[in-house]
């Protein structure tokens, strides 16, 4: 049955885009416009959607504005956003995701800037939103019996993408303050957007959040972020570990790439790394994990497929026999605390 998509945007330029995009899916078909969200208001009060497409900044009643009027009214709707990369609109994308959006993707610069690559990441999350599971190649998955070793100097290495935004706010502010290893994420996000992410995860958690920066001293009890649209990686600089970025080519087609954080931790000092991958399109990060276990001790959690909005990173990772515990979003937090401990 064909999908029935409601698309919502001031800009008529950019309603006729995603249209175009849309409906050139037969999957999908674009039943009704709202040129901002008084009007997808008043349309969703009587009519529902498999999937809404939705700017964030529009006059009247703004994307942010209508998510909260839909969740104090009660009505249901599987959003995804539509949005511009200045810093306001970045920040409202991310408090969109905790109102029940399901992801987000940047618009182009310009309507001639949208590529297939756009189009492509495009119906990928509208698929996601519409409720369509994506269907990837079912290897062997078994969970090796290793226990927790207790002591040394840990670090928790963590990989997302798609779904990863809205993920990682039930997995970090669940972690504890005083939690005895440094964290680094890697989650595949445009530039701006990893910064207003980092600040709202950092609003929400007990323990420190912040966008990581070139030189920045690793440190526990503090998470760093890796910006969009470079590699982030660890090493020991001047006698301590730091964050360092490189501008390398993008691998498994992204930037930051979770594989590259995984390889720069190949020669640190940390007795084990804590690899945890969540929701995701793709393998990133798998090949990554494998060639750090040649070289260091690693423990491995991944989330289950039940919870994962793309059960595509972790599962890649999960056929490899790598991993330790496959557990449900809500249960990650706890996993990592017992592995890495408290100080």
């Amino acid at each position: 049955m064909v999908k029935k998509i409601l698309v919502v945007d001031d800009s008529a330029l950019m309603r006729r885009l995603v249209c175009d995009i849309i409906n050139s899916d037969e999957r999908f078909h674009v039943e009704k416009l709202a040129h901002d969200g008084e009007e997808a208001f008043q349309i969703l009060q009587t009519t529902s959607f498999d999937a809404v497409v939705l700017d964030v900044n529009m006059p009247k009643l703004n994307g942010l504005g209508l998510l909260k009027k839909l969740q104090d009214r009660h009505i249901k709707a599987r959003v995804m956003m539509f949005s511009s990369v200045t810093a306001d609109g970045s920040k409202e994308t991310i408090e969109a995701l905790e109102l029940g959006a399901v992801d987000f993707i940047k618009k182009p610069d310009n309507v001639g800037l949208a590529d297939n690559d756009f189009k492509k990441r495009f119906m990928e999350i509208l698929a996601i939103t519409a409720g369509i599971r994506v269907h990837m190649h079912t290897g062997p998955i078994a969970v090796r019996k290793t226990s927790i070793t207790l002591g040394g100097e840990k670090l928790v290495a963590l990989a997302s993408s798609t779904g990863g935004p809205k993920a990682l706010q039930q997995v970090i502010p669940l972690l504890p303050a005083n939690l005895n290893a440094p964290m680094l994420v890697v989650q595949h996000m445009p530039p701006v957007f990893t910064k207003s992410l980092a600040e709202r995860l950092d609003s929400l958690s007990k323990i420190k959040v912040k966008e990581a920066e070139d030189g920045d001293v690793i440190e526990k009890g503090c998470v760093y972020i890796a910006a969009g649209g470079r590699h982030m990686k660890a090493g020991k600089i001047g006698g301590r570990m730091k964050i360092y970025y490189s501008d390398e080519p993008t691998r498994e087609g992204v930037r930051p790439a979770a594989n590259y954080m995984y390889e720069s931790l190949m020669d640190s000092p940390y007795s084990e790394i804590c690899c945890t991958v969540l929701t995701g399109m793709g393998a990133d990060g798998t090949a990554g994990i494998k060639n750090l276990e040649q070289k260091k001790k690693i423990y491995v959690i991944a989330q289950d497929e039940a919870s994962s909005a793309v059960y595509g990173m972790p599962r890649a990772i999960a056929q490899t026999g790598l991993v330790n515990e496959i557990l449900p979003l809500n249960k990650i937090a706890d996993a990592i605390t017992k592995d890495v401990g408290v100080r």
